[in-house]
């Protein structure tokens, strides 16, 4: 039992930071933390070593990430009350439109890229984590991390300036 409890006083914080830059949300991160390490406990023996123990828990909770988004497949709506409760002139919704539309282009673009890219640009940009701390999830070195991040800006780039964006 007490080396659970140290397993968990050291990487809990590690899973939360890199749960929440993929759900942006504090509470669901503290819950998929907390599941992450029962699963982790349930399948340690399959926990083979070839790989840093962060890694292995980070990767179960992407999983465990990944089944709720799929359970849940929620879409936000908006309802005509709301709106009608909502005083914006017209420029600032469309504004507001606007600009909500070129993130969902961006998140497209990063979603084409391979996993690895994809999941560095995340940390980097959602979670606003550092290199070394990308790298320390990712199992590899801060330089790694670099690159690819900065690969995958000229990748997003390239693509924006071959549309004419």
């Amino acid at each position: 039992m007490q080396d659970i409890e140290n397993i968990y006083k050291e990487y809990a914080k590690t899973v939360y930071k890199y749960i929440f830059c993929l759900t942006g949300n504090k509470e669901l991160s503290e819950e998929i933390v907390q599941e992450t390490f029962v699963v982790a406990i349930k399948n340690i023996d399959k926990f083979k070593g070839d790989c840093k123990v962060s890694t292995w828990l980070c990767q179960i909770a992407k999983y465990i990430w990944y089944k709720i988004l799929k359970k849940e497949k929620k879409e936000e709506k908006i309802s005509f009350e709301t709106v009608e409760d909502v005083v914006v002139s017209d420029m600032l919704l469309e504004e507001k439109v606007l600009e909500k539309q070129e993130k969902i282009e961006v998140f497209k673009k990063i979603q084409t890229l391979d996993e690895q890219t994809r999941t560095v640009m995340y940390l980097r940009i959602l979670g606003n984590l550092e290199y070394n701390e990308i790298a320390e999830i990712m199992n590899k070195t801060p330089s790694w991390a670099r690159v690819v991040f900065f690969r995958g800006k000229q990748k997003l780039k390239e693509e924006k300036d071959e549309k004419g964006m």
